[in-house]
Order: C-alpha cells, then structure tokens, then sequence
C-alpha cells in the first residue's frame, strides 16, 4: 500500500513548481523567438495578408494596419475615392490624434524603382499625393516628424504571388518573354468565298437554232481561244449562205454592167444615162452584199459552204475551262440558250463580306491576304471593288479581290479567310496575346522578378493576331510568362486570395 503524501510534502512541491515557472519566464528567449511588431509583418503565401501561420494583422478604430514606434500610433488604409486608390494614415499618441505631423514614404515593388510618397493633411488624417496603384503588393517604408522628434515604419504585403523555381518552369511548359517594343499589325479578319471572275466568264451562245450533230468537248476540259466547240446543222445559217452567194453574183453581174457602160460612154457609143444607171445597179448590188455577209459574220460562220451549207462551227472566245455544257449530240439548239459557260480561272474573285462598321477600313486597291480555311492553302490579292450600297437586311457591304490562281488551288465556291490589313504602327511596350489573363474583372500579365511571378494590373492599346500593345502596368524590358500563363492563374486560384483596403 502506496502511503499518502502529509501536506508539509504537498507544500513543498507546490513552492518547487512555482520557482520553476520563474525561472523559465526569466529565461533568455533565443535569437528570432522574439514577438513580432505590428509594423514589420510580412505576408507570404500566394496573396494572402497574413505574417506567419496563426499571427493576426493589428487593426487600428478605422479598420486599417496598425503600427508602432515608441509609443506613436500609426494606422493606414488604401482608401479608393473615384477608383483611385490613395494611403490614408491616422497618427495618434495615448488615443489623441497627433497634430502638425509631416509624413513621407516610399513604396518598393519587385522590379521597379522605390517610389516617393508625399502627404498631405485632410480632416481628421493624412491621404498621399499620389496614387497608389494595382497590385498592392509591396514593402512600404514611412517616416513621420512629430514634435521635432523622428519616426518610422514599415510593412510588407505580398498578393497575387507565386514562386516557381526554373525547374518547375521547364516540367509546366511557361514561356518567358521580355516586353519591349513591336510593330503592331491592325487589321480586319473577314470570311469570303472564292468565285470566278465574271470579267473573265464567257455564256457562249449559237445564235442559230439547229441540231448538235458534233459536241467534242467536256465540262472540265481546258480549251484554247478558237477551238472547236460543237458543230450545229442550222437551216437559218444555210439561207443566209444562200442571200450572201445571191448578193454576190447581183454585184459581179452589176460591175460587169458598170465596166462595159463606163467603156462604151467613154467611146462616145451609148449615152451618159444608161452608164449612170448602171453605176447606181452596182453601188445597190454592193450595198446588199455587204448588209448579207456582216448578217452572217454576226452568226459567227463564214460564207464559205465547202461543208454544207447548214454547217455552223461554234467556236471557243476566250481560253479556260468548260464550266457547263448544256447540249449533247442530236439535241435541237435554240439561238437564245447557253449552251456552254467558258472560265478563265488564272485569276479569280473572292468575295467578303464586310459590315458597316469596318468599311472606313477597306479601300480599292488594297492588299490582303488569303488562306484556306478546308486545306492548307495561301495567297495574296487586291481589293478590286467595294459595294456602294449597304444591304438593308445585313448591313453589310460586299468586297471584291482578285487573287492570282496560276496554279489552279481556289476553286468557285471554297470558303477562305481573309486577313485585311488595315495599318503597321510601331508601339514601345507589347506581350504576346497568350500572356493576357483576366482576374477579378481585370486584364493581368504575370511579371517575372527572381523566382516568383506577379499578377500586374494592365491597361492595352492596339492588338493584332500575335501581339497586344501596353499602355501601363508593364515596362519595357520586364519579363512576363506567355505560353501557359493560365497555370500560374490556377496556382494563385487554390489559395484564397484577401485584398486589403
């Protein structure tokens, strides 16, 4: 049996244990166990305010960080009058505002230049001179004179902030790019449609009714200006044969007249009358002839009747491909119908749609680009013409440009893309498109500086289908991911990200 303590035992562990607590609370606190002061707080992970894990940001009655130096009191805010974010500093003592103070800092960012902050007085506190812009992710250094005596403090807040070694960089695939200046294309991305030329197609019409007794060509066949189309046996072509071979025996049988009167009033044998009659016989033979042979020279055949008489030869005006063929051997031809459709496709149309609000942009003669969008195929051309009037229903206009098609690659009827280009002006700062990401409602580029990227609030200018123009948050000559920013965007996404104001 265990014998119980008497209470002279008690007493005495009571006082031992009491002199321990002493000793340890008098104990040296090693080097960096010291408490941290609100005004040296640094905040770390991925944008969050905090210093280290479980420490709490002071707050002052107006909500914003508290800091101290031997006894004054600051407290400061990011207050955004009219969306532009200023610091707001209270000064106090004991709880009594400190008057007449003269304030002045400096901002420090990764990667730019310390900047200067001025303040001024405003009611009951101190509001900067400058705007303190995005991201508010900085070291802040303030000094305040009060009374002739010195002060000072400091903060640091880190948001929108990732680190990532090389290593990493190289298994994720980002890019790093450097910003700096570029040429900046602008222009105007349209979808089109090739077509033939209507400059260059031909409806070959017989303007003779017959019967198709020869048709030695195909649709698709290539053809020379000149060749043989198809052969009609035309009954109208064989009267007119027939008037023009009449016409012409009437004039020969006049002239002869003419001759053998002209001689005989020359030798003084017939009268001046009769060579004068005969004369206007032979002008009105020559009148008749010439009215049956441009009657059949319209017809596009000839006078000579070696191959018949009905023969009509209908032959190629112009030389390309047989588009259509509207007529077999053995059909009957009216002299008012196509019966063949000639293309010359060593250029072609290709037609876009344009609206109204991209008009200013396009003009006659000039020089686009064009690419397949159902086969890998490229070309240029020129804007040949511009319709003048807008469709009521589309409110768009339809543009013309010719493209070169030596090689036979656009066919009628091939969607294509059209890239216009509208202007080329050289800008100082541009990243590539693939580095713009939207967060929180706002357009950011991910800075590089060291091992860690930051999400810089950006305002952009002009942009073309490679590059956009950046008028501020990005200096020349700063690095930025490109390819594969959204997994830096993810990374800050996983951890709750406080914005302090």
């Amino acid at each position: 049996m265990i014998p119980r303590p008497t209470r002279k035992a008690l007493a005495l562990c009571a006082a031992a244990a009491c002199l321990l607590g002493i000793l340890i609370w008098q104990w040296p606190k090693p080097p960096g166990h010291a408490d941290t002061e609100a005004g040296h707080e640094k905040e770390h992970a991925h944008g969050t305010e905090s210093a280290d894990a479980g420490e709490q940001i002071a707050r002052g009655p107006h909500g914003g960080r508290l800091l101290e130096d031997r006894g004054m009191q600051l407290e400061l805010s990011i207050a955004e009058q009219g969306g532009s974010p200023e610091f707001r500093v209270y000064l106090s003592r004991d709880g009594k505002p400190a008057a007449n103070a003269a304030l002045s800092g400096e901002v420090l960012r990764l990667g730019r230049a310390a900047e200067r902050i001025q303040f001024q007085p405003e009611k009951d506190y101190y509001k900067s001179t400058t705007v303190i812009g995005e991201p508010h992710s900085f070291k802040v250094n303030l000094a305040a004179a009060v009374e002739g005596k010195q002060y000072r403090f400091s903060f640091e807040q880190v948001e929108s902030r990732v680190m990532m070694t090389s290593a990493q960089l190289t298994r994720s695939g980002v890019d790093v790019h450097t910003a700096g200046p570029v040429t900046i294309r602008s222009g105007l991305a349209l979808i089109g449609e090739v077509r033939a030329n209507d400059e260059r197609q031909v409806h070959v019409v017989p303007r003779a009714a017959g019967i198709a007794e020869q048709v030695p060509v195909r649709a698709g066949d290539q053809v020379r200006k000149g060749q043989l189309l198809a052969v009609l046996s035309s009954a109208a072509l064989a009267d007119l044969r027939a008037e023009v071979l009449a016409a012409k025996r009437r004039l020969d049988l006049a002239s002869a007249s003419h001759e053998r009167e002209r001689r005989l009033w020359e030798e003084k044998i017939s009268a001046e009358q009769d060579y004068q009659q005969a004369r206007t016989a032979m002008q009105e033979a020559e009148i008749s002839y010439r009215a049956a042979r441009d009657k059949l020279a319209s017809f596009g055949a000839g006078a000579n009747a070696g191959s018949g008489m009905t023969r009509y030869e209908l032959r190629a005006p112009i030389a390309g491909t047989i588009a259509m063929r509207h007529v077999t051997q053995g059909e009957a031809v009216r002299e008012d119908t196509p019966i063949f459709t000639i293309i010359d496709l060593s250029d072609v149309w290709v037609e876009a749609t344009i609206p109204v609000k991209d008009l200013p942009q396009i003009r006659r003669g000039q020089k686009v680009a064009v690419r397949g969008t159902s086969f890998d195929a490229s070309g240029t051309g020129t804007v040949a013409s511009v319709d003048a009037v807008v469709g009521e229903e589309t409110r768009s206009a339809k543009a013309r440009i010719v493209v070169s098609n030596k090689e036979g690659l656009w066919r009628p009827g091939v969607p294509v893309q059209v890239d216009l280009l509208a202007a080329e002006e050289a800008v100082a700062v541009a990243v590539l498109n693939e580095a713009l990401q939207e967060m929180d409602g706002r357009t950011v580029v991910f800075g590089r500086y060291g091992d860690a990227f930051e999400a810089r609030p950006v305002r952009t200018g002009r942009r073309d289908s490679q590059y956009t123009e950046v008028l501020e948050g990005l200096n020349a000559g700063e690095r930025y991911a490109a390819k594969n920013s959204f997994l830096i965007k993810a990374d800050l996404g996983k951890a709750s990200v406080e914005h302090e104001h």
